[in-house]
């Protein structure tokens, strides 16, 4: 089997895989090989120094190499390395964190779920809305509303509800129960003389629309970020979430707040639900929950999505769901440190203010020849790339102008993601207005560069 892939419609040039791993790079680049991290950095083996303006995967809060989470896992796994959440046992660690997450969710939750990952904690989701129904005599409420460009896993459920084609394409999804509506990005879909909150009031009325077409006794729940990242850092419009949880409310269907990205302080409270006023009756949580020092996931429910699931496993005498590694002991005592970390050194409070300064920032770069929005919150933020500002178009192969300017800022040693054209940032929580500084000169000196590379 060949080790290539070529990216349509991404970038013009070859893919390979990296012949250990399962790393995908570009072939004129090569595989970046990280060895070590430190605070905000990573190193490579040739031992170069780069901002991860990523977090890794969104997820780094409190750092690299935070020494309290390292004797977080090793004191764990000195006193029980291994239990399970099967037939009626448990755990002290599992049990604490679980506490610890239902006092901090921002509306009142019933009951915790660990798994392993956000995919994991999705495909869950899906198979509890479907065995709640079936508990509650509705046996034709099965369908699920995402939003195209969401980003939900890449399970063959979660794939389902996630919105891009590139993660539908060759793989036979999306499956069937799962629908797509409008996605909320006002630069991009906003029509001409359209406010934002005539915007969000089309987009609430697509859903209602999509709701009525499919007929509101088969629609059990609605999937969406708060803030959407793997999509393009996609903030919603003024009044978005209001009018969306109104049309959810008249039509009862449930709310599922995917925080996995947005969770633990990113948005400049500890859930984006906060931000919002989102009152969801599902969350799912990861990531950040770890700093993705263990693989670890959680599900919050509130008791009108517990409640029936509770009575029906009564009734049958069981819930034939979990996984082996759920709750892990050590990566829930991760977890727990991990959250500890979070509130005791204020990192809320400092996406909130350095993020602002981010923001701030990045906001001066609008100005540039190749930007065409930038857009965010907290310590999140996308900068959307064009060579057309009026058109809102960049280069001829989407990706091709965010591929080129992400390199050459690696170059300059940040690392970041580009999604399509659009420049992604989310640095761990501990970042300083100083560090940010020294971000945002390099994005403007890759931005320069890359300008002059495309007049000779």
């Amino acid at each position: 089997m060949s080790n290539s892939i070529s990216q349509q419609g991404s970038d013009d040039i070859a893919f390979h895989m990296h012949p250990y791993t399962n790393a995908i790079t570009h072939a004129s680049q090569g595989p970046l090989v990280i060895t070590r991290g430190d605070g905000i950095y990573v190193e490579d083996e040739n031992g170069k120094k780069y901002i991860e303006a990523m977090a890794g995967l969104w997820s780094v809060a409190v750092g690299f190499s935070e020494q309290r989470l390292v004797d977080a896992a090793m004191r764990q796994m000195q006193t029980l390395p291994f239990y399970h959440l099967f037939t009626h046992k448990t755990h002290e660690a599992a049990v604490r964190f679980a506490k610890t997450l239902i006092d901090l969710a921002p509306v009142p939750m019933s009951k915790v779920f660990f798994t392993n990952s956000g995919s994991e904690a999705n495909d869950t989701v899906m198979k509890l809305l479907w065995y709640r129904s079936n508990a509650l005599g509705q046996p034709n409420k099965k369908k699920l509303i995402a939003r195209h460009k969401g980003y939900h896993g890449v399970t063959i459920a979660s794939a389902s509800l996630t919105g891009l084609p590139g993660n539908h394409k060759g793989f036979d999804l999306p499956i069937e129960r799962v629908l797509h509506t409008t996605c909320p990005h006002y630069w991009r879909e906003g029509r001409d003389g359209e406010t934002e909150e005539e915007f969000a009031t089309r987009m609430a009325a697509d859903l209602e629309t999509l709701i009525q077409k499919e007929g509101p006794d088969t629609i059990a729940a609605f999937f969406a970020e708060p803030v959407m990242g793997a999509g393009g850092v996609i903030v919603p419009p003024k009044t978005y979430w209001e009018k969306i949880q109104a049309v959810l409310n008249k039509y009862d269907v449930l709310l599922v707040a995917d925080e996995v990205i947005c969770g633990f302080g990113r948005t400049g409270k500890m859930f984006a639900s906060e931000t919002y006023d989102i009152k969801p009756d599902v969350m799912v949580l990861s990531k950040q929950i770890s700093s993705s020092y263990q693989p670890l996931s959680a599900i919050l429910l509130n008791s009108r999505m517990f409640d029936p699931i509770a009575d029906e496993s009564n009734k049958l005498g069981v819930l034939g769901h979990g996984f082996t590694a759920g709750g892990h002991p050590v990566a829930v005592a991760v977890g727990q440190e991990n959250v500890n970390i979070i509130r005791e050194r204020n990192l809320v409070q400092n996406a909130s203010v350095t993020g602002a300064h981010l923001q701030q920032r990045l906001a001066g770069l609008s100005d540039h020849p190749l930007v065409g929005e930038v857009r965010g919150v907290g310590l999140i933020a996308g900068v959307e790339l064009v060579t057309d500002k009026a058109a809102k178009k960049a280069l001829a192969s989407p990706g091709q102008l965010g591929t080129a300017v992400g390199r050459k800022l690696q170059e300059l040693g940040v690392i970041t993601r580009n999604i399509g054209d659009t420049l992604a940032f989310c640095p761990p929580l501990i970042i300083t207005a100083q560090q940010v500084d020294t971000l945002v000169d390099a994005v403007t000196q890759a931005l320069d560069a890359t300008q002059q590379s495309l007049r000779s």
